[in-house]
């Protein structure tokens, strides 16, 4: 929490904040304690015992508070909470990376929609034949590799499919660190793990990892460039158990009749003469 808060502070601006600026150069980027303290209407020795991870009672009002001054986002704010008071959104790992049947099943019947089933830290848990072939077949990879974010950042296959590869790294990058918020346990070692991975073999991880941006994005537009059927264009849309800390159902569409759902077919036909399958 202390290097959460710490780090979107000196993001903030005091002309974004409508605080008067000063006539003289600030000495450190972003707002200063005092300033943060006054815009959520506490002291600054209480601010700054929360900033440095002293404090572990602060309200949900006084933590929405703080949010409001730092300009937090729902995402942000949402994460603030969970760093707080980790004993109310602990995730241990233990069910989170279960796919039941049902999913499985579901998965396996569409047609035309390339899907993945990942986890809580983007462990690819399950796909289907068109998940597979986009992201040259999930199933021949090592399982400690299949993870959506070491692969954006460590596969050359899928490195040159994203066409916008620094928005999805970056995003990708804000999703695990959101996630890690409410990690612990088993959960906590696979995550240290991959982090401290990715940390070493890329320089670009290390930078966004320490920034602290988080997110949860549930759709975006996948531009994509494929070995075998050229560039398309994916509409992504994450879907969500009812069940809180659930395996995430990511599908990828294109509308029926225009080139890119073509290519869509196209990769299938592909992957079937490859013997491609899903899982």
């Amino acid at each position: 929490m202390a290097d959460f808060l710490s780090a979107r502070r000196a993001l903030v601006t005091a002309a974004e904040a409508g605080l008067p600026e000063t006539g003289f150069p600030r000495r450190v980027p972003g707002l200063r304690r005092e300033e943060v303290a006054h815009l959520a209407g506490i002291s600054t020795d209480y601010y700054t015992r929360l900033e440095q991870g002293r404090l572990r009672t602060a309200s949900p009002g006084v933590l929405h508070a703080v949010g409001r001054a730092l300009r937090l986002d729902a995402d942000q704010q949402r994460h603030l909470l969970r760093l707080a008071h980790p004993e109310e959104h602990r995730f241990s790992g233990a069910d989170g990376d279960r796919v039941c049947p049902r999913t499985e099943r579901l998965l396996a019947n569409l047609a035309d929609t390339p899907g993945l089933v990942l986890g809580r830290h983007l462990d690819i848990l399950s796909w289907n034949r068109l998940g597979s072939a986009l992201f040259a077949d999930l199933g021949a990879r090592d399982a400690r590799h299949r993870n959506y974010v070491r692969m954006v950042f460590l596969d050359p296959h899928t490195r040159s499919l994203l066409c916008d590869w620094e928005r999805h790294a970056r995003d990708a990058v804000a999703h695990l660190r959101m996630s890690a918020g409410a990690t612990a346990g088993r959960g906590r070692a696979r995550l240290e793990e991959l982090v401290g991975e990715l940390s070493v073999r890329d320089a670009d991880f290390a930078t966004w990892w320490g920034q602290h941006i988080v997110a949860a994005t549930g759709f975006r537009t996948f531009r994509l460039d494929h070995p075998v059927v050229g560039r398309f264009e994916l509409d992504w849309h994450a879907l969500t158990a009812i069940e809180a800390d659930g395996p995430v159902l990511s599908l990828l569409s294109a509308a029926p009749g225009t080139p890119d759902h073509a290519a869509v077919r196209r990769l299938d036909a592909w992957a079937e003469e490859q013997g491609i399958t899903g899982r």
